[in-house]
């Protein structure tokens, strides 16, 4: 199973994308998927393997942020 963030495309130059996960900017290949600039991707490997909407791309993020949340509040 993968368990990944979804990160979103702001540059393509070839097989290669620079995708921006929160502020974090990452390269990946994105020669798998028909990736274009503001497209939202999940990435397993170094490769884009999924192009995802604007509302799974959300919610999958407010999940993220809710596990991370709750995380938070045993840590402390």
């Amino acid at each position: 199973m993968c368990l990944a963030i979804p990160g979103k495309v702001v540059s393509i130059n070839g097989d290669n994308a620079d995708i921006d996960f929160g502020g974090v900017i990452k390269q990946t290949n994105v020669s798998m998927v028909e990736a274009k600039v503001g497209d939202w991707v999940v990435i397993h490997a170094g490769f884009a393997i999924e192009i995802m909407d604007d509302e799974e791309a959300e919610e999958t993020l407010k999940l993220w942020n809710e596990v991370l949340d709750h995380d938070e509040t045993f840590v402390g």
